[in-house]
This record gives C-alpha cells, structure tokens and sequence, in this order.
C-alpha cells in the first residue's frame, strides 16, 4: 500500500454522523479488549502490574517481559478508559481500516501503540508505575483521519459542528490539559508522532525506492549499450585483420594482430554467454 492509494483526496467536507459499520480489525479489538477489561475486574490479581508496560521492569528484566510493548495497548483502567477508547477507534479507525484494507490499518495500529510504548521506555525508563490503554495507537489513528479527511466536520459535544482540521487538534490540547497526573501523555505523544511520519514519509520512501530502481536499470542499460559499442569496434578491427590475412596469409601479419585476435576471441565468447 502507498501514500496515494491511502484516497486521500477522495473525500471533500460535509456533515456525517458516526462511519458506518464497524470493520473487521476493529471489530476483533474492541472484542479482546472488553473481554480482556471483564478479565481485569473478575480476577483479583492485578494482571497490568505483568502484561502493562512498566518501565524499570521491562528494562531491568529484559527480555523476560518483551511482551509488554504490545499486551499494554488492550489493558485498561477504568470503564470510561475503554469506553472512550473503543469509541473513539469505531468512530475514526472504521473508515481507515476500510480505505486502506484490514491487514494495512492492524499494522498501522500496531506500529503506533509500539511507538508510543517506545518513547515511554526512553523517557521514563525508570518509572514502576504501569501503562496501560490503547490511546497511542489511537492518537495514531486520529492523526490519520486528520490528514485524510481535514474537510469532513465532526459535532464537537454532539452539539458544535467543526472542521477536522481544527477538532481533533483541539481534542489533543484539550485531553492534555483537562487530563490528570496519571495519563501517558508519552504514549500519546508517540503514537502521534508515529502516525504523523509513517504518513508523511511513505510515499517518500517509495519515491526513493523507485529512483532507485530506475538508477540501476539505467546504469545497466548504459552497461549494456557501452559493452555493444566495444564489441563493434572489436568486430571492425577483427574484420580489417581478416581481410589482411586474406591478403597477406595469417603467418605474416604482426604479433600484435594475432594478440589481438585471441582476446577478441575470449571477449565474444564471454559476451555470448
């Protein structure tokens, strides 16, 4: 998948009320991650304390929990945590997913919840506290519908009508500032950041591989052109000592002739094979 099959100019404004259907990847996520929260409340042991991401432990003890990055994006903390989550990947991710296919938009989801759980780990690499949430990988997911669809408007508290463009950054500032002490602004961050630049640099990345791609076809096309030309002039001087001997017979013709002759003789053959 590439930058411009993302249809990114394929959708102008207008008014819409939630994407429609849920999709299959989404689907699948919001299943494991209600079943898993249901889990966290039935059980008395606190399961976030192994499978969330924390950070001294996960470097401490590395590799025993390398797990972590990934198993923390389907833990949660509460139940508007999960709520608002779940909410916000149908309300955003249902139209990426079917834009993009479901195996693209899982790896896209993947990619910025291990993003946001890298930053944390560089940052904070020596916090005990766990993180948990899938809301990297969905600040990824907002950053995505943000680009693709800046003209479409959003009801901001089922009430205001706003552009993308400008909602979704103001729901950013306004989840880090209205937000307590225990939010994973890292996390977020780096599932923003991630989404951003995968965006961004990917239809770069495929121009750069395309360059070069048309560099080495080049270059071998210029091989080949400059290994024909060689082999005619080989071919000339070849048919001008021919025509000598024809002339002169073969044991009168100079020593650097019949030197000439021979490595001729291996350069055609070894261009023929």
């Amino acid at each position: 998948m590439n930058y411009n099959n993302r249809s990114y100019q394929g959708y102008g404004g207008g008014l819409q009320i939630g994407p429609g259907a849920i999709s299959p990847v989404i689907k699948y996520i919001i299943i494991a991650s209600s079943a898993i929260f249901i889990l966290q409340k039935l059980i008395s042991y606190p399961i976030e304390l192994i499978f969330g991401l924390t950070p001294a432990l996960f470097i401490h003890d590395f590799p025993r929990y390398i797990f972590q990055p990934l198993t923390y994006m389907f833990l949660h903390g509460g139940f508007f945590h999960i709520f608002f989550n779940m909410f916000a990947l149908w309300m955003f991710g249902t139209e990426i997913e079917y834009s993009w296919g479901s195996r693209s938009f899982l790896k896209f989801f993947l990619l910025c919840g291990l993003a946001g759980a890298i930053l944390s780990l560089l940052v904070n690499f020596s916090s005990t506290i766990p993180i948990i949430g899938a809301s990297g990988a969905i600040y990824g997911v907002l950053v995505a519908y943000w680009l693709m669809f800046p003209d479409r408007y959003l009801l901001i508290f089922f009430l205001f009508p706003m552009k993308v463009r400008w909602a979704i950054p103001l729901f950013a500032v306004l989840n880090f500032v209205a937000s307590g002490p225990n939010v994973a602004h890292l996390a977020h961050l780096g599932g923003a950041v991630a989404g951003f630049v995968y965006l961004k640099l990917d239809w770069r990345l495929i121009s750069v591989g395309r360059w070069i791609k048309d560099f080495k076809y080049k270059r071998k096309t210029n091989k080949l052109q400059k290994n024909r030309q060689k082999a005619e002039e080989i071919m000339r001087r070849v048919d001008t000592i021919l025509d000598k001997i024809n002339e002169v017979g073969i044991e009168n013709i100079s020593k650097e002739d019949k030197k000439f002759l021979e490595e001729a003789s291996h350069i055609l053959s070894r261009n023929d094979k």
